[in-house]
């Protein structure tokens, strides 16, 4: 990716010297292991955590000293926002809207959001309630070391991931899904889930055509890369490398190829009605 000396996004909050004191302790390891589960990638923590009883402590503020490898990473990332910012206003523009920006928030081993207390664990997600995504940049190393994501489109996929979220939220499209998932089964409301989280995978794709197509961003091999992500988290991919039987009623992100699907379909569209995986029967 092509991303050194370009503009770099000022909507970006460094948490990474504050530390939030555990608080009371609900949710156990079992806590731990369903967020695992269910966010990587995620959207709404609170949709996890909501109840469990997790709270996070008084907060301390710390010096911070960033290696090297982390700088580089922070400028990716704070390079592939304003992309995204320029894509998406875009975007909107062209709906007959107007597109209001996130905040990135980095944090270093947990951090409050208007969603709650998260640990790292939880990986990267997205909080509707104070239109912030949250990224610990230690997850890159595992994006590469555990999940086997090597190059540096993961990680700008990982956070224009997170933006589809913020777009769904614009739109009122997660608000909507949410109040759904109250009302039916819950293998229901893991499709629901399903379907939102392709949705946002769509919306990176989409996020990629248009930063290529007009900021000249991508090398050769970027797609293959985030491709090769999108099938290192999904469902099933990450239930056998957990030694658990594959559920398909139990996704709640889409199987391995259902990801490359919904990010090649908006890549290679680069069309924003291509993105609407709620009216598709088969996905």
């Amino acid at each position: 990716m092509r991303w050194r000396g370009r503009r770099q996004s000022e909507n970006i909050e460094d948490r990474r010297g504050s530390r939030v004191g555990r608080g009371v302790v609900g949710g156990g390891i079992g806590t731990v292991a369903l967020v695992l589960l269910a966010m990587y990638f995620g959207v709404d923590p609170s949709v996890v955590l909501r109840g469990v009883g997790d709270q996070g402590g008084p907060v301390t503020d710390e010096p911070y000293t960033e290696s090297e490898l982390e700088a580089e990473w922070r400028g990716q990332i704070a390079v592939t926002l304003a992309e995204t910012e320029d894509s998406w206003g875009a975007i909107f523009r062209e709906l007959g809207g107007e597109y209001r920006a996130p905040t990135l928030v980095l944090f270093s081993g947990a951090v409050e959001s208007a969603c709650g207390y998260a640990e790292a664990a939880v990986g990267p997600f997205y909080c509707s309630a104070d239109e912030r995504a949250f990224i610990d940049l230690g997850f890159f190393q595992e994006l590469q070391a555990r999940l086997g994501a090597g190059g540096d489109f993961p990680r700008s996929y990982v956070l224009a991931h997170e933006v589809g979220h913020h777009v769904q939220h614009l739109l009122g499209i997660s608000g909507r899904v949410h109040e759904l998932r109250q009302r039916v089964s819950e293998p229901e409301g893991n499709q629901l889930s399903v379907r939102l989280e392709l949705q946002a995978d769509c919306f990176a794709g989409l996020w990629a055509h248009h930063a290529g197509r007009v900021a000249d961003i991508l090398e050769p091999g970027d797609i293959e890369e985030a491709l090769d992500a999108a099938s290192a988290i999904g469902d099933d991919t990450l239930q056998r490398n957990a030694g658990r039987a594959v559920v398909p009623d139990s996704f709640t992100h889409g199987s391995s190829a259902q990801r490359q699907r919904w990010f090649r379909r908006g890549y290679d569209s680069g069309k924003f009605e291509n993105c609407d995986s709620f009216k598709e029967a088969d996905l």
